[in-house]
């Protein structure tokens, strides 16, 4: 068959619909074409980093407490110090860190015939490494699981105390005693849900009375409606809790009251508790509580000059 002879109309034709595909395509892929305008909108829409903490280091621990607060929290019994002793008393002993921009600590100890006591400085300076997630929220969050592992009472002071312990933890709570193993109780909780303490629920001689005060579990400080039950504190930092837990052994007893607070993206905790081996002088809740809480707001308005 003899071959079709050659149009060049046609092809005329064909060339301008490929010019035609050409230029629409390349009109799209311009800076003015869909593709510019979406793409700077996708820029646009983009969140901005997240804000830096205002802290981007941390003071030196031990010299932080004004010498003053230190010597009202570890009183003596009378006798004075030499000039050695009360620097090893008052200077305290700083933690060792691997980078004191992160956290630094500091601890102090003063023993006495009445007793022992210890406080404890931690400071921790928070940084987020998510774009997203600013440093003070970032501290808030590791704050906030430090309160819920506390278990403080969410409406602080005067909130309704949980339900009595059952059955069985009370038997292990026993049993506990009878191996002179330390028995730990947390002020806001030591109230059955009726209100009364577990000696009054048995008949035994009203709170207040010598066999009472003999008994560390009868403190009249430990009703969860009192001002030195564990709460949350509304005047001290960001955010800020204490708590306060009496614990008795075969040695003796103390009370540790601890102090929690946030400010921008550091948390400082203090600790602070009184020892005594005479199990019928039991440490002061209110006092313990009162100097720890001037120490927290000493140094949360040192932070924030």
């Amino acid at each position: 068959m003899p071959r079709k002879p050659f149009v060049p109309g046609a092809a005329v034709v064909v060339a301008a619909a490929l010019a035609a595909g050409l230029t629409g395509c390349t009109g799209s892929s311009s800076p003015d074409g869909d593709a510019a305008d979406a793409k700077s909108g996708g820029a646009a829409t983009s969140s901005p980093a997240a804000e830096p903490g205002r802290y981007q280091t941390l003071p030196e621990a031990c010299g932080l407490p004004s010498r003053g607060v230190i010597r009202r929290m570890l009183p003596g019994d009378g006798q004075p110090l030499s000039g050695t002793e009360a620097q090893k008393v008052y200077g305290g002993q700083a933690d060792i860190t691997y980078d004191t921009d992160r956290r630094v600590g500091c601890r102090w100890t003063r023993e006495t015939t009445a007793g022992t006591r210890h406080l404890g400085l931690d400071i921790q300076r928070v940084v987020s490494y998510d774009s997203a997630v600013s440093d003070d929220d970032k501290a808030q969050a590791i704050y906030g699981k430090k309160e819920l592992a506390a278990q403080i009472p969410s409406g602080g002071a005067g909130s309704p105390s949980p339900a009595a312990p059952s059955p069985s933890a009370s038997a292990s709570a026993s049993k506990g005693k009878e191996k002179g193993e330390g028995v730990v109780t947390n002020d806001a909780t030591d109230k059955s849900a009726t209100g009364k303490s577990s000696a009054d629920a048995k008949g035994k001689a009203p709170s207040g009375s010598p066999s009472q005060k003999s008994d560390p579990s009868a403190d009249p400080s430990t009703d969860p409606s009192g001002s030195t039950a564990p709460r949350v504190l509304d005047d001290l930092g960001d955010a800020a809790f204490l708590n306060d837990k009496l614990v008795t052994a075969d040695s003796g007893v103390h009370r540790d009251v601890t102090v929690v607070f946030r400010t921008s993206n550091v948390i400082v905790k203090i600790t602070y508790d009184q020892w005594s081996t005479d199990k019928t002088m039991l440490p002061d809740s209110q006092e313990l509580q009162d100097k720890a809480r001037s120490l927290a707001t000493e140094l949360s308005d040192s932070l924030s000059e």
